[in-house]
């Protein structure tokens, strides 16, 4: 088979007739991945039917497609040439009614994935069934930026536990408002901003690592992490995306974290806060995670969760996604998309939809 020759003006599905937002007569279907399988609900109305009171049955096809399309997104192809695509017909698809449209990936290799598809009523009654083969045409470029303290994992009180101690033996009751404000910076701008700019560099590094002792001294065994962070992680991992930790925090910190949490093996590279000059809202760290993963800033889309984190990303020109884990939401205005917990983001809203 001779592949479709496209550039990068023909990825535009704006028009899709399954998902296009804007086709005024499109189905506009919103799949979501669940981990093993991608879903969508879809209630067709009479202007879609073939005989009457039934679903026309390319309006069938044209579900399980899209859907199976979705899945391939799923295991990290961009795009794939449908090969061969076979669909068997069980019952009449009913109008006016929701049917359950899911799609799973069952077999691929480097060149090819077979995928299998089922539309159903709520009730679990099969209606259609298809299998197909695609050509892959283009891999996913698309690279997950993850924020660490704040994002991953729930860190806010041992850090601000453990800086409110440092700054008490010097005099300093530091306010939980003040902290927040600096919180997913790097420990020397904390410092300099609740204790000023006189300080040397050796007091400095002093006062930073009396402060990441006792942090983990105080998060050692008591690690979370964030809901919907190891679902998502799994799914980015399963699907060959690459991923990196880029966080603020000294190494010895993400070497905690990693270990308590079990995330040897997730990330593909971890850039920490001293490997760049300046701390965040600077973009140095975002652009040195891209530099390490070979990524192109916009294929990059940065998961934060502190406005100076937003900034940087945005500066960087890259994707970002908000989680409210530790300020409001209305303190993300540069966000390109804003949620309370990741367990409202699935793998393809990710990719796609940020």
């Amino acid at each position: 088979m001779q592949l479709p020759k496209f550039g990068p003006e023909d990825f535009d599905t704006k028009l899709c007739f399954a998902c296009g937002e804007d086709n005024p007569i499109g189905l506009k279907l919103k799949p979501v991945y669940d981990g093993e399988r991608v879903r969508v609900e879809f209630t067709a109305g009479e202007f879609y039917q073939g005989w009457k009171n039934t679903v026309h049955g390319g309006i069938v096809y044209t579900l399980l497609d899209e859907v199976t399309a979705y899945a391939l997104l799923c295991c990290g192809v961009a795009f794939g040439v449908t090969a061969k695509s076979e669909i068997r017909f069980k019952q009449v698809t009913p109008l006016n009614e929701p049917i359950q449209v899911s799609a799973w990936i069952a077999r691929q290799t480097k060149r090819l994935v077979e995928t299998k598809g089922e539309l159903a009523l709520k009730d679990g009654t099969i209606l259609a069934e298809v299998d197909s083969l695609f050509y892959v045409w283009a891999r996913s470029k698309k690279t997950i930026l993850w924020d660490m303290d704040g994002v991953i994992v729930d860190s806010f009180s041992f850090h601000f536990a453990a800086w409110r101690e440092v700054f008490a033996g010097r005099g300093v009751d530091l306010a939980e408002k003040d902290f927040l404000r600096l919180f997913g910076t790097r420990n020397d701008f904390i410092i300099r901003s609740i204790l000023g700019t006189e300080l040397s560099q050796e007091d400095i590094e002093n006062i930073s690592e009396e402060k990441n002792r006792i942090f983990r001294e105080k998060a050692k065994g008591n690690i979370k992490a964030f809901r919907g962070v190891i679902e998502l992680l799994n799914a980015l991992r399963s699907g060959n995306f690459k991923q990196a930790i880029v966080s603020s925090a000294p190494k010895q910190n993400i070497d905690l974290v990693e270990a308590e949490l079990g995330l040897a093996g997730y990330f593909d590279c971890v850039v920490y806060g001293h490997e760049v000059a300046e701390s965040k809202p600077s973009s140095q760290i975002y652009l040195l995670a891209a530099k390490k993963l070979e990524a192109e800033f916009k294929d990059c889309v940065v998961i934060e969760d502190s406005p100076f984190g937003v900034k940087a990303a945005k500066v960087a020109g890259m994707r970002c996604l908000a989680v409210t884990n530790t300020h409001a939401q209305r303190d993300f205005e540069e966000a390109d998309r804003v949620v309370n917990s990741l367990e409202e983001i699935d793998l393809i809203t990710l990719v796609q939809r940020v």
